[in-house]
């Protein structure tokens, strides 16, 4: 594929979320490969042709010695942040100078830049940024001279060192156990303190048997996505506070790496698995690309706001849904598609191991789980439908529509379904759609019950509906009525003599029933 030149991301991007500075900018015609981010602590490539610069961490307006050095390597712009910029030197060294706003993320700059480029935000992705994390840990921890863990803002463990011969102790033994810090009001207080700070600060320790921490946050262009902490055993390095500065100045980077890559393979993922549901996508190479084992059957599992509940900010709750849905399913089968189309969170199943019954059984569990976790966070009704189980991920577009259709005949007391154990509703739905568009299906009798009652006050129709409900049982029919079986037998010779209906014959009942069920939207409980 040829690669896009920079006229092509402008024209893809366009302003407000890529603008050039220059208003006659430098290079439009040149080949745009690769994204880049700058890292202070770390000298630039002496060539990289094609590439863009993102200027992290350098204020627009002292960019000029950067757009200098990419130059010189070849690059084909720098990005800064802001309205501000060198623009003269850019002109001078025919570098494009561009810009994005001053509160724009540069991890979402970066995975923006990357799409339309048509490349990944980083050759090394998501899994070797963390793994690179590790390595970090133990750099900084080499280098301060004490243990170290690096942490998301969430407080949630991503890497951690393991130098032989310095001192722990059970706190951070239980955090990289769990993988979590444990939360209390102590050290809520210290995060505070700590992402206040605009430098490494020293905490001290918050119980007996504890040490002291020498903890930075991690930081890119005033975003906080971590931090990094140091059991301080007090024979840590003289320029301790430096050094993790420096560490934490590395951590961002391989943090906006991470997260880019993340993103821009959900988004990729999400795509290609929109295509497959309605049928657009080629089965073979979606199913490879989005890692479904061959053989392994699958179902569609559609999950959405209950549409009776208000939800003023109702598309934000969709997408927390659908970070609801694929983190449960990540957890539940591993890295797993989900997409949210339309307000609906679409989720692929996989059944590997499991048969029959025991697999519809636990994939509804499962799916209740979620809605009952979903509308807890979200503090409003989730449903789920579940779509028949296909062998074959060419027939995913049928188990989608199987999922909607649930959804859609949903009682008001009913959370989670599977399409077989609505079946009955499910199929009176599609024929109400069908009779309904058909002039020569949706004419008939029915009609003229209605305008009877209509006309007459009687309730011909209703009784109609109940006693073939009730499969032509008058008693039972008068129950549903409550009224005497002498009541519902005059009714129906009523219809009889005054209509024309010959209720003797099976087809005109069967019709009949069908039409004032699915079009006038009878039921034999009384309820219209």
């Amino acid at each position: 594929m040829d690669a896009r030149t920079l006229g092509d991301i402008l024209a893809v991007l366009g302003e407000p979320t890529l603008r050039p500075l220059d208003p006659a900018p430098a290079g439009l015609t040149a080949p745009v490969t690769e994204v880049l981010l700058y890292d202070a602590h770390a000298a630039l490539p002496s060539r990289a042709p094609g590439a863009l610069l993102l200027a992290v961490g350098v204020r627009a307006e002292a960019a000029g010695p950067l757009v200098r050095e990419a130059a010189a390597a070849g690059m084909a712009g720098v990005v800064v942040r802001g309205a501000a910029g060198p623009v003269a030197e850019a002109a001078e060294c025919g570098t494009a100078l561009l810009a994005v706003d001053e509160d724009a993320a540069w991890h979402h700059v970066h995975l923006l830049l990357a799409q339309a480029i048509g490349a990944r935000p980083s050759p090394a992705g998501e899994g070797a940024a963390l793994g690179d994390l590790f390595s970090l840990a133990g750099a900084v921890a080499a280098a301060v001279g004490g243990a170290t863990v690096i942490e998301d803002p969430r407080q949630s463990v991503l890497a951690y060192s393991t130098v032989s011969g310095q001192p722990v102790d059970e706190a951070r033994r239980q955090g990289i156990l769990g993988r979590q810090v444990p939360d209390s009001p102590e050290n809520t207080e210290q995060y505070r303190v700590l992402f206040a700070a605009r430098g490494p600060v020293r905490l001290a320790a918050l119980g007996e048997g504890e040490l002291p921490r020498l903890a930075v946050a991690v930081r890119a262009g005033g975003e906080t996505l971590g931090s990094l902490w140091v059991v301080d055993d007090g024979t840590l390095a003289p320029d301790a506070e430096a050094q993790l500065a420096q560490g934490a100045s590395t951590a961002a980077l391989l943090l906006l790496r991470a997260r880019a890559a993340a993103e821009l393979s959900r988004h990729l993922t999400g795509d290609l698995l929109r295509r497959l549901l309605d049928g657009t996508a080629d089965p073979a190479t979606a199913a490879q690309r989005l890692g479904l084992t061959p053989g392994v059957p699958l179902r569609v599992a559609a999950f959405a706001l209950d549409s009776a509940a208000s939800a003023p900010d109702g598309e934000q709750a969709a997408l927390r849904l659908l970070d609801l849905v694929r983190l449960q399913c990540e957890a539940r089968y591993g890295r797993q598609a989900c997409v949210l189309v339309d307000g609906v969170v679409y989720a692929l199943l996989p059944v590997a191991g499991e048969r029959g019954g025991a697999a519809g059984e636990r994939q509804r569990r499962f799916a209740e789980d979620i809605v009952r976790r979903a509308g807890q966070a979200l503090r409003a009704p989730v449903r789920a439908g579940l779509g028949e189980v296909v062998p074959d991920p060419a027939e995913l577009p049928g188990s989608r529509e199987d999922a909607d259709l649930v959804l859609r005949v949903l009682r008001p007391d009913e959370t989670v379904a599977a399409v077989s154990e609505v079946r009955a509703r499910a199929v009176l739905f599609r024929l109400a759609g069908l009779l309904g568009e058909r002039r020569e299906l949706a004419a008939g009798a029915w009609r003229e019950v209605l305008a009877y009652d209509a006309d007459h006050a009687t309730d011909y129709a209703r009784t109609l509906v109940c006693w073939l409900d009730a499969g032509c049982d008058m008693a039972r029919a008068a129950k549903l009525l409550a009224v005497h079986p002498n009541t519902c037998r005059y009714r129906l010779r009523q219809v009889r003599s005054q209509l024309g209906i010959d209720l003797d014959d099976p087809d005109e009942r069967l019709v009949l029933w069908l039409q004032l069920r699915t079009l006038a939207g009878l039921r034999g409980t009384g309820a219209a």
